[in-house]
């Protein structure tokens, strides 16, 4: 495909789809010798290797299809594989796919993800310990289930323990917390931070998901963009940020951002979930990457975590049951174990420092001795429990990858005084309306 598909556009091709196949899974529940995943990289290969590949059945394949999620390849690809479903030869046909929580509904509104209930076959009594907004998120417009998860995204503030020290004369986590417990607070420690040699923050997008999942106002309404004010907050905080020189005006993901989390670096936090302190944070810290994830191997362990200026949640990997899946069983044996079984939620929290879906799971962890190594011990954990419980995804929808994306980067030239403010908002618009040209400004 030469350029983004619009969510519209791709949400009207399956549904036309599934007028066309029908949904008749439960009465064919067949078993197939292929199971076909559909993801974007290896954070749940990494789960289902490790906390369910011992229980699959000898003669079954499990065929991974890994698609980046840059330029939308992974969705162009994941589409192009369910619009050929129905046709597929039975060792082909999608089994499983994972979605984000910015797509998500691209794909819940569709006849194209099976039924959690009605068609995979698990009970509400099976889901019912899971976090209530994992479950609304991919709840379909008539009331059906379309996905779980095994994980829940309340994120916080990780900062360097170190650095901590050294601007603020503790690493303490509750005084952490309690010296970066609003904005006004957080803008007076980046001050200090820069009079101490540091960077508060990597660069222009670490806050963005704190202030966008505050927004009270989802980014369309009735067909016309809405800028919320969050949105115009982390804007004027970014270039505030970036003017002072309290970010070192590194892109998120980028080589400089992980830079920052090594032993060299000098960030005093990043912004993020537990799966970001797992999946990014951790093997970054690392000096060593073939050694093993302990203190003393780069600036592992010398990280803790607090809640910062403003609860938030930021993503999340939801696993869809493919219409027209040969391996039902299967599907429903794989979503039971890696989002509904306690033991198993429990030891992916503490191998991997997840924060996981089962909320006895949690709860308890945060009562027990755990530690995380990667944050010198801490039970962080504790810290995430009532952000988890009051997650508002009330204002989701299917245009928010698009938004997301299309904002950082229309305002990075602003950002680096290359452009005028009404200039950054003047390119988003044009390119959002070139992405979804069913919107208006």
């Amino acid at each position: 495909m030469k350029k983004i598909v619009a969510a519209a556009l791709a949400i009207a091709s399956l549904g036309s789809l599934a007028i066309v196949t029908g949904c008749n899974t439960k009465k064919k529940e067949t078993s197939g010798k292929v199971l076909n995943i559909y993801v974007w990289n290896e954070e749940f290969q990494d789960r289902f290797n490790t906390y369910y590949a011992q229980k699959l059945p000898a003669d079954v394949k499990v065929n991974w299809v890994i698609t980046p999620s840059q330029s939308n390849a992974y969705q162009n690809k994941l589409d192009e594989a369910l619009l050929r479903q129905n046709d597929a030869p039975a060792d082909e046909k999608v089994d499983l796919f994972l979605v984000e929580a910015d797509y998500a509904l691209k794909y819940v509104d569709t006849d194209y993800t099976l039924d959690v209930i009605k068609d995979i076959g698990l009970t509400r009594d099976e889901i019912k310990n899971q976090y209530k907004y994992t479950q609304d998120i991919m709840t379909d417009k008539s009331g059906n289930l379309k996905g779980l998860t095994w994980q829940a995204c309340p994120g916080g503030f990780i900062y360097r323990r170190s650095i901590a020290k050294d601007v603020l004369g503790t690493d303490d986590p509750v005084e952490v917390g309690n010296a970066l417990s609003d904005w006004q607070k957080f803008d007076a420690v980046a001050v200090q931070a820069k009079e101490k040699g540091y960077h508060m923050l990597s660069g222009y997008d670490d806050a963005f998901r704190v202030f966008s999942d505050n927004m009270k106002t989802p980014w369309v309404v009735d067909g016309k963009i809405v800028i919320d004010p969050q949105i115009k907050a982390w804007v004027a905080q970014t270039k505030k940020y970036t003017e002072e020189g309290y970010n070192n005006k590194a892109s998120l993901w980028s080589a400089e951002s992980s830079q920052g989390m090594g032993l060299k670096g000098d960030i005093f936090g990043y912004f993020g979930p537990a799966w970001f302190i797992d999946f990014v944070m951790a093997p970054a810290s690392l000096d060593d990457q073939k050694g093993p994830k302990e203190i003393g191997n780069g600036s592992y362990g010398d990280w803790a975590f607090c809640k910062g200026p403003q609860g938030f949640s930021w993503g999340g990997t939801w696993i869809c049951g493919a219409k027209g899946s040969d391996n039902i069983e299967l599907v429903r044996d794989i979503l039971r174990t890696l989002t509904c079984d306690t033991a198993v939620m429990t030891s992916i929290a503490k191998d991997k420092g997840d924060f996981t879906n089962n909320v006895p799971a949690m709860e308890a962890i945060a009562r027990s001795d755990y530690g995380n190594p990667f944050l010198n011990g801490q039970n962080h954990i504790k810290f995430f429990l009532d952000s988890a419980t009051s997650i508002d995804k009330s204002c989701i929808s299917m245009y928010d990858q698009g938004m997301s994306e299309k904002i950082q980067a229309a305002m990075k030239d602003y950002f680096d005084g290359k452009i005028t403010l009404d200039e950054g908002w003047n390119n988003f618009y044009t390119s959002i309306l070139e992405l979804y040209p069913n919107l208006r400004k």
